[in-house]
């Protein structure tokens, strides 16, 4: 059942979504990076009446940030709008800078062009690295958020700020609610640790600073929170915190994804034969959202903080696993599903494996199944004169299994009430143009998407070369059952050559089924 029950706020006049963003203009942080390129581009696309889109870029590898703007607009992501409406591209003004900056690195005849112009800003700048240095992480996470709240003090015009959290900067917590918490330490505390004590020094005491928490990215997130609420006064504030972010579940194409962060690695690996075990309990929900409903939620966001601004800060937790939850053991078995039915090219081995919580069985299978292979394929690749690089593959991919352990193995009840009632607040036409109803997800659908969005826009691989892909699956996989057997004949007759008992209950079983085979002849 739908979720969305549709209603306005009130007595006040609804005002469309789109309508709300006619002649303003947005300041993005993040826009370069995964989910601010899919805000860029929805802006533009579902709100045309919108001004200007100001992102804050940094020139990068020798490339000034004209040259990153085109670059970012020739991706597949903007290709329905190169295609309809190319003139809405124009719209995007890069405004040089750097989120680790003093100032955000704006210059002040940017400052002020921005104080005087923008309406509503998103904050989606931070380190997603969950083993980032503290101190880059307290930079980014921390004192960017910082910077950025004192320069929307001074805009003239601003209707809102949304903030993107992450839900997991309360994980200590099995209930999370929307509301923001006390922080795990004072923030000012560990800023002032972080810029007056040595690096070497800051990297030994970060885990005594973290806690009980996985990483500095949820820890300085959480820090994030509570400075952004200090120091926001009576700024129009929102804070939307998304779960683990995957693909694109319909805008502006199925499966659009840019990066190997999380799962989207492993998954790679999986399906490539390369990786087949992984430490987490399969019962536990994997909370995870398209990264399209994140995005419609943060625009309905601003809108809805302009129109009931005397509410406050208020918190959404964006996020499946209270409406539509899905395990880790359905989300790995679809994804075995869907990298069989669209296999990879170059598949190295048959994909397939299993998510286990027993570490002895993970640590077993994990050098059976991936560091001796490795091992195997290093050598040949030596012999051969070829560079050898197979187990820096691996310990790549153990390094981020790793990460995503702690949450792989725990479950979390994010409440998003607020999530709920929102959606219930917008008219029918707004909740299809941005739809954030996580109920109408279809896991098996999405993950199919999921799983050619990583071999098109990851692999760069052209659906023409699907049937030559499934011919070489089905090879792999003859050979995969074939190794089975061998396998299991070759444990066998070891296990049989050195043990009497082996060999007395095999010759009773045979002695068995040939009495037996008597028995029904003569019948």
């Amino acid at each position: 059942m739908a979720s969305c029950l549709g209603g306005h706020f009130g007595s006040q006049e609804y005002v469309p979504v789109a309508e709300f963003y006619a002649d303003k203009s947005v300041f993005v942080t993040g826009g370069t990076g995964f989910m601010g390129k899919v805000l860029v581009e929805k802006l533009l696309r579902s709100c045309p009446k919108i001004k200007k889109i100001y992102l804050l870029m940094r020139p990068k590898r020798g490339q000034d940030v004209a040259s990153r703007l085109t670059e970012l607009t020739q991706s597949p992501l903007f290709e329905t709008l190169r295609k309809e409406r190319p003139q809405e591209l124009n719209k995007i003004v890069p405004i040089v800078g750097d989120i680790t900056e003093p100032e955000l690195g704006i210059s002040p005849a940017d400052q002020v062009m921005l104080c005087q112009k923008v309406s509503v800003v998103f904050h989606s700048a931070a380190t997603v690295k969950f083993d980032e240095k503290l101190k880059l992480s307290v930079t980014i996470n921390m004192l960017g958020t910082q910077q950025l709240v004192q320069l929307c003090h001074r805009m003239l015009e601003l209707e809102a700020l949304v903030h993107v959290s992450t839900a997991y900067c309360n994980c200590e917590r099995e209930r999370v609610e929307e509301t923001v918490y006390a922080p795990p330490a004072h923030p000012e505390h560990v800023v002032t640790l972080v810029q007056t004590l040595p690096d070497d020094l800051v990297d030994r005491i970060t885990p005594d600073l973290v806690g009980d928490r996985p990483n500095t990215y949820t820890f300085t997130k959480a820090l994030a929170e509570d400075m952004l609420i200090k120091e926001c006064g009576n700024l129009p504030v929102a804070i939307v915190r998304p779960s683990i972010v995957l693909s694109s579940l319909r805008e502006p194409v199925k499966g659009w994804v840019d990066n190997w962060n999380g799962p989207n690695g492993i998954i790679a690996a999986v399906g490539k034969g390369v990786f087949r075990t992984m430490l987490g309990t399969g019962v536990r929900v994997a909370d995870l959202v398209p990264v399209d409903t994140v995005i419609n939620l943060m625009i309905v966001c601003a809108w809805r903080t302009h129109l009931r601004r005397g509410d406050g800060v208020v918190v959404y937790n964006c996020c499946t696993g209270q409406q539509n939850p899905i395990t880790w053991q359905r989300f790995v078995k679809t994804s075995f599903k869907y990298m069989r039915k669209h296999p990879f090219s170059e598949v190295i081995w048959y994909p397939g494996g299993d998510i286990t919580n027993n570490r002895f069985k993970h640590g077993a299978l994990s050098l059976l199944q991936h560091r001796a292979p490795a091992a195997l394929a290093d050598l040949l690749a030596w012999a051969a004169g070829r560079k050898p690089m197979m187990i820096r593959v691996q310990n790549k991919l153990e390094k981020a299994s790793a990460c995503l352990e702690y949450f792989t193995t725990r479950q979390w009840a994010f409440a998003d009430d607020n999530v709920k009632a929102l959606c219930s607040a917008l008219s029918p036409e707004d909740r299809n143009t941005f739809d954030f109803d996580v109920t109408n997800i279809d896991w098996d659908a999405y993950i199919e998407s999921y799983v050619l969005g990583i071999r098109r826009f990851l692999f760069k691989e052209s659906p023409d070369t699907l049937p030559k892909s499934r011919r070489i699956l089905r090879r792999l996989h003859i050979v995969h059952i074939l190794t089975q057997v061998a396998a299991v004949f070759f444990l066998w007759r070891f296990l049989f050559s050195r043990s009497n008992a082996l060999r007395s209950i095999w010759r009773r079983i045979v002695d068995f089924l040939t009495r037996a085979a008597r028995l029904l002849a003569i019948a």
